[in-house]
Parts: C-alpha cells; sequence; structure tokens
C-alpha cells in the first residue's frame, strides 16, 4: 500500500491550533500537543462564559431600571406591567440606557405606565364572553364544584294502592315434590337390616391341630442286640 502523506493539511492545522494558543505560557504556546490540549480546556470555559455573560448583563439592566423608576415613586415590576398595558415594547437593555443617559425619556415612560395603571380594564370584545373569576377560597389550579342540577318534579302520588303481584309460591314447592320424590321407609330400612354390624362380624376361623409325629419302628438288628 503506498504512502499517503497530508501535504500542506497538516501544517496549516497546526498553525491554527498554535495561533488560538498565543500567549499562553511556557511550552502552551509553542509544542502542538500541549497547545492542543490548552485550546480546548479554553474553549469549554468559553462555553460556559458565553451565558454566564447573558445573565449577569440582564441583572444589570434590571438594577439599573429598579434603581430609576424607584426616583418616579413606581417599582420595577409595576413599571413593567404598566408599559405592557401601555402596548410600549422595549426590552430592558433599551430601558436600562435610558435610565442612564436619557433622563426626560424614561421620565415620560413612567408618566405612561402610570397612567395605563390608573386606567380602568378594557371589556373584552363583543364576540368574546369575559372570563369568570376564581373563587377565593378555592385552591389555584382546582376546579370549582358543579353546581347542582335543579330537582325533578315529584310524580303525584296515586289515590289508590297498587294490588301486590301474586307469588305462585304453592304451585312451585308442588312441582318441586312431583320432580323430586321420596324414597319409601321399608327400602332404607332393608338395605340397613343388610349390613353386618361391628358386633355381627363373623369370627376367625379356628386354627387346626399339628399331627403327631410317627415314631419309627426298631430293625431286627436292635433287637438282636437286646
Amino acid at each position: 500500500m503506498p504512502r499517503v502523506k497530508r501535504g500542506s493539511k497538516r501544517r496549516q492545522k497546526r498553525k491554527k491550533i498554535l495561533a488560538r494558543a498565543k500567549g499562553y505560557f511556557q511550552t502552551k504556546s509553542k509544542l502542538y500537543r500541549y497547545a492542543k490540549e490548552a485550546v480546548d480546556r479554553s474553549q469549554k470555559f468559553a462555553y460556559i462564559g458565553r451565558r454566564l455573560k447573558k445573565r449577569d448583563f440582564r441583572a444589570l439592566w434590571i438594577t439599573r431600571i429598579g434603581a430609576a423608576t424607584d426616583q418616579h415613586g413606581l417599582s420595577y415590576s409595576r413599571f413593567i406591567h404598566g408599559l405592557k398595558l401601555a402596548g410600549i415594547d422595549l426590552n430592558r437593555k433599551m430601558l436600562a440606557e435610558m435610565a442612564v443617559s436619557d433622563a426626560d425619556g424614561f421620565e415620560t415612560l413612567t408618566e405612561l405606565a402610570k397612567a395605563a395603571l390608573a386606567a380602568p380594564p378594557k371589556a373584552p370584545p363583543s364576540g368574546e364572553a369575559p372570563e369568570a373569576a376564581p373563587e377565593p377560597d378555592a385552591a389555584p389550579g382546582t376546579q370549582a364544584p358543579a353546581e347542582p342540577e335543579a330537582a325533578a318534579p315529584e310524580e303525584a302520588e296515586d289515590p289508590q294502592p297498587k294490588a301486590a303481584p301474586e307469588t305462585s309460591k304453592p304451585e312451585t314447592a308442588a312441582n318441586e315434590a312431583e320432580v323430586t320424590p321420596k324414597k319409601p321407609r321399608a327400602r332404607k330400612e332393608a338395605a340397613a337390616s343388610d349390613e353386618p354390624s361391628e358386633s355381627e362380624a363373623p369370627a376367625p376361623p379356628a386354627k387346626k391341630p399339628a399331627p403327631a409325629k410317627k415314631k419309627p419302628a426298631a430293625s431286627d438288628d436292635d433287637s438282636a442286640d437286646t
């Protein structure tokens, strides 16, 4: 397999990393290996810092707007709410810049916010129904209990009491008796007499006596000896 050289791409990549590491301490700005580690670490902190910067500046703008509204007898939250009611859409960056550099224009905004807060609320359009205000006792996010439905008018009572439906219990009992006839007692007594009781159990058979052993007869030789 032939050897492939990267050519100028290798040199361009190394020069790019070393250019980003310019000014770093000792070998971090001169050697490619250590310069690459330092550049990767710095990019991680830069990613976090870009988001912290937005939070810090927003907090600074709110502080400046609040300090300026206190001089005109308004709080920060009431001032922002009044601007929304008046239909003035200015972000906090522009409001903070006006509070610092354009005091007259900021005072005009505070007057418009006060007038919008003092004005009565606008009625909803004719096509839309006004929203019902939640009850004070009900917890937020819970549904109001449903109204009880009107009770239906009671039916007029009949002066004549209705006759109770006839039951056919005797007929059913007679039918059951016909379906399941009772057995006569004589059969039960006969069956009981056929079964042997414990007292009348047959006695065990008697053992036969063992046969007596016969003595052997005396031979002629024995008689001669005697």
